[in-house]
């Protein structure tokens, strides 16, 4: 189910920014990986085709609903960062008192940065730290990813268009055009219908670690979607999915190679039933202290890790099962997991001159 919720298996969208929006936001901080995890769920796309619809701000890169990078489509932008901007800042709240960066600090950096990216200007990082110099606010200690954080939060600036290669800032008010916006209560409908829709079946302790909302916020946002949604008990977990979802029928067997952080992965408290049984442990291999790597899943199920060597024109990708394949199946199994390595290679424009496999029957 969460295959096809998550638009892995029979994608119905055709574009990048239908896909973010279907998922409501996907996390992007490794972000040539992340556009991969747009371009898994979009088949015969290219990385060339997601990155123009980022540098059309069709899809805007910022941080929201939890302190870090979130894709997300620019319809949505505004409204969603009304919703979780503020729990952000309390999160962010304690090491900024450490850096010492004040209110009157973003205030004043703020300024500086508008400042400096104003009549359409797209600056990167680097240029911007120097202005923030220029004008005597320090930048070191990290305090930079803070101050952009808090530009990000307050509405003034998002991605801007790739420039040679370098990911830049620009306004967001220049980008994407002020909306009208929701009420809170239509806000958290919202994203909860968003969420239980793409990535169900999940739980209510899900979508609360997801959405990143106050646990009486995510409790009141699944009382409001309750009458467009039924639940389903398994064992001690209680899982919601749309009335009327419809699935297609048994599920072709299947090899996805997925990058970190990927929503499939990433998008559950309780990431166990991931995993075959009996191999949950494998689960700090994936993710530990909140580092996620590249995932093999098979038939739904995540059976191991991958890793790429990206040269000029190819790429190598070394493979890494911790599931063992028997002798009847292997030979399908290592025929999918090579046509998903000719996907992926086709998707960077680049030839996969090769595929390596590790410890596939022990």
């Amino acid at each position: 189910m969460r295959l096809f919720c998550q638009q892995l298996s029979g994608t119905r969208f055709s574009s990048p920014a239908e896909i973010v929006t279907w998922m409501g936001a996907m996390q992007a901080q490794d972000y040539p990986m992340a556009k991969w995890a747009i371009g898994a769920r979009l088949p015969a796309s290219t990385d060339v085709e997601i990155e123009s619809a980022i540098d059309r701000a069709e899809i805007i890169r910022t941080h929201l609903l939890r302190p870090t990078w979130h894709f997300v489509a620019a319809e949505d932008v505004y409204w969603l960062l009304d919703l979780t901007a503020s729990h952000v800042k309390t999160a962010q709240s304690g090491r900024e008192r450490d850096l010492e960066l004040t209110d009157k600090v973003f205030a004043k950096s703020n300024s500086v940065i508008e400042k400096a990216l104003s009549a359409g200007r797209h600056l990167t990082r680097d240029e911007l730290v120097t202005e923030l110099n220029k004008a005597g606010i320090a930048t070191d200690q990290n305090r930079a990813s803070h101050l952009f954080t808090r530009a990000e939060l307050e509405k003034i600036i998002c991605s801007g268009a790739t420039r040679e290669g370098k990911l830049t800032y620009a306004l967001l008010a220049e980008r994407v055009p002020k909306v009208k916006g929701m009420s809170r209560e239509e806000s958290l409908a919202e994203l909860a219908r968003r969420y239980f829709t793409s990535r169900c079946p999940a739980t209510w302790q899900d979508f609360a670690w997801w959405s990143g909302l106050p646990s009486g916020d995510a409790r009141h946002a699944l009382e409001l979607l309750k009458p467009k949604f039924h639940s389903e008990c398994v064992g001690e977990q209680t899982y919601l999915y749309p009335v009327g979802l419809s699935l297609p029928g048994r599920a072709a067997k299947s090899v996805f190679l997925l990058p970190p952080y990927d929503e499939f992965t990433l998008s559950y408290a309780d990431r166990s039933a991931s995993f075959p049984p009996g191999m949950e442990s494998h689960m700090k291999e994936i993710s530990d202290r909140g580092i996620f790597r590249p995932v093999l899943v098979v038939d739904g199920q995540v059976s191991g890790t991958w890793k790429r060597i990206v040269k000029k024109d190819s790429v190598l990708l070394e493979i890494q099962p911790y599931v063992r394949i028997d002798s009847s199946t292997l030979v399908s199994s290592l025929e999918k997991i090579r046509k998903a390595a000719l996907r992926y290679g086709k998707f960077l424009g680049k030839r996969t001159i090769d595929v390596e496999m590790h410890a596939l029957e022990g």
